[in-house]
């Protein structure tokens, strides 16, 4: 159990998708201008950012956009009422052009 003192930590989610080279300028435009905007806009998410990586050994062009999450229930929250919605519009502008996995990360005190 929690003791009284504790600071609950926050959380990073962190999504990774893996995306063919073609896709890949509007897939980040999108990402800007709709799908991150949107993320934030649940008001669950203190910050967010988009990284490019430099160093994958995959094909493609590898990117993770980032959100900051003040409590597991904001992350809980967006999960179960925002996630499937915008994850199926994802899915449907950029079928089969990406592979993605998701991390959940606590910041360490």
């Amino acid at each position: 159990m929690a003791h009284s003192s504790y600071i609950c930590p926050m959380l990073l989610y962190n999504q990774t998708l893996i995306l063919e080279e073609d896709a890949a300028a509007a897939w980040m435009q999108w990402m800007q201008e709709e799908h991150m905007p949107k993320i934030m806009s649940t008001g669950l998410f203190v910050s967010n950012r988009l990284l490019r990586v430099l160093d994958s050994p995959n094909e493609g062009i590898t990117f993770c956009a980032q959100y900051v999450a003040e409590t597991p229930a904001d992350y809980e929250t967006y999960q179960t009422i925002h996630a499937p919605a915008l994850q199926h519009e994802l899915n449907t502008r950029f079928k089969d052009k990406f592979v993605a996995f998701s991390t959940l990360m606590e910041y360490i005190p």
